[in-house]
């Protein structure tokens, strides 16, 4: 199985000027980010596979994965890193058989310890929990807690997501309670300089949890 990177998970904003975007996650990458997350819910198919594939390609510059969001014929279409699913996207194993094993395949589990459970059984490469704070990309989200992290940690051997809300002041608790990587949108891509805002969300990686 392929490790999941540790660090900060980038998440990408719907921007339908594709060389915008573009900038905008090179930005990000110069500033460390681990992985980026392709999310676009428009429903424009010539627009979703442009952009993936674009990103593609800059995050292979980079050695970073480029993972899908929600969408198991894009990734595979564009050769992404990967792709992760949500509830209602289908199973890790049909995702498996059609992406193989040197590809990420991730899953959303909400606030379901049991849901990460299964989908580790599954063969999925990381797991995410959120939301952990109030999120302007989902503000209706249900809300996870350190809790959670703390007892994932306990069961779960893949490495472990938080998203939701996440900024430089309150990611350190989740660090604590046992995140692995931390998956930003708004505080990355809503910064005024998104390289700086990247690389000081890296800088709390460099600082051990404790215990």
């Amino acid at each position: 199985m392929l490790e999941f990177p540790g660090g900060i998970y980038a998440i990408t904003p719907e921007i339908a000027d594709t060389e915008c975007l573009l900038a905008q996650v090179e930005a990000v990458l110069l500033g460390g980010v681990a992985a980026v997350q392709y999310r676009d819910k428009s429903g424009d198919v010539a627009r979703r596979h442009e952009q993936a594939s674009e990103l593609v390609a800059l995050c292979h510059r980079f050695g970073v994965p480029l993972i899908v969001n929600d969408d198991l014929r894009l990734a595979d279409l564009c050769d992404a890193g990967g792709v992760h699913l949500g509830r209602d996207d289908g199973g890790v194993r049909e995702a498996r058989i059609i992406l193989g094993p040197g590809k990420f395949i991730g899953a959303s589990c909400y606030q379901s310890l049991e849901l990460a459970l299964a989908a580790q059984s599954a063969g999925a490469d990381y797991v995410a929990f959120g939301s952990f704070y109030p999120s302007p990309t989902k503000p209706a989200a249900g809300r996870a807690d350190a809790e959670l992290l703390r007892a994932a940690t306990r069961v779960i051997r893949v490495p472990i997501v938080a998203i939701g809300g996440i900024t430089p002041a309150n990611a350190p608790q989740l660090l604590d309670a046992g995140a692995d990587s931390l998956a930003v949108l708004s505080a990355l891509f809503g910064a005024p300089d998104l390289r700086a805002s990247a690389d000081a969300l890296n800088r709390l990686f460099e600082t051990e949890p404790e215990e």
